[in-house]
């Protein structure tokens, strides 16, 4: 891969005044770096991060590209379910959070463009992979479903997170109508877990069990 303008980056929410993942932010910032063969920052990351806890709820954007790191800060996301349709554009193997994103911002402008909130993108070969920037989770009865790693997805902080505290999350290869009718909810480690209020604008049904993980999502 050309790693010419290629950035690593991790997003990171400021909650209550703490950084509730931050080592887990670093955790995965210093594999992407190793497995990637990147060269490691000068500063100090977590000394970059961390003075920003105490602010109450932010968001960083951490970016780290030929060895220099810097932090951003916007506002928090909106929390509210959102509307989300399939995506045609088809995911691209993205194990490591970098700026090499093409697939996930082609599917936020058709989200635009279908005047829904976000987008789901499936693989070539039609499985169920993830949204522009969360995964997606789905309960099939008793059990809670996720896209298993090996599709390529990202490794996100928020999905280790569900599998922490819900029991038996099933990794699974699915096609999108196997997400029909299901009550779905995304996560990431910026907006925690969130209800999906429809699927290419069939309301999406909600479940309480949802509600109860997403009240125990932050440490």
């Amino acid at each position: 891969m050309d790693r010419s303008g290629y950035a690593l980056i991790e997003t990171i929410r400021v909650r209550d005044g703490r950084i509730p993942f931050l080592e887990r932010h670093l955790a995965r910032l210093a594999r992407s770096l190793t497995e990637l063969g990147l060269p490691t920052p000068r500063q100090d990351v977590a000394a970059l991060v961390r003075p920003f806890a105490g602010t109450g709820d932010a968001v960083l954007r951490v970016e780290v590209q030929d060895g220099r790191a810097s932090v951003t800060v916007r506002e928090r996301p909106p929390l509210e379910p959102p509307a989300v349709i399939t995506a045609s554009t088809r995911h691209a193997a993205y194990s490591h959070k970098t700026t090499a994103r093409e697939c996930f911002v082609r599917a936020a402008e058709e989200a635009t463009e279908a005047q829904a909130d976000d987008a789901l993108l499936l693989t070539p070969e039609g499985w169920v992979a993830e949204g522009t920037v969360w995964t997606v989770f789905w309960w099939d009865g008793s059990a809670l479903h996720t896209p298993a790693l090996a599709l390529g997805i990202l490794p996100g902080i928020g999905r280790a997170r569900v599998l922490e505290i819900a029991n038996g999350v099933e990794e699974a290869r699915a096609p999108e109508p196997a997400l029909r009718g299901k009550s779905l909810f995304l996560t990431n480690a910026v907006r925690g877990i969130v209800p999906i209020a429809s699927l290419d604008q069939a309301p999406v049904p909600t479940d309480s069990r949802t509600s109860e993980l997403a009240t125990r999502f932050w440490p």
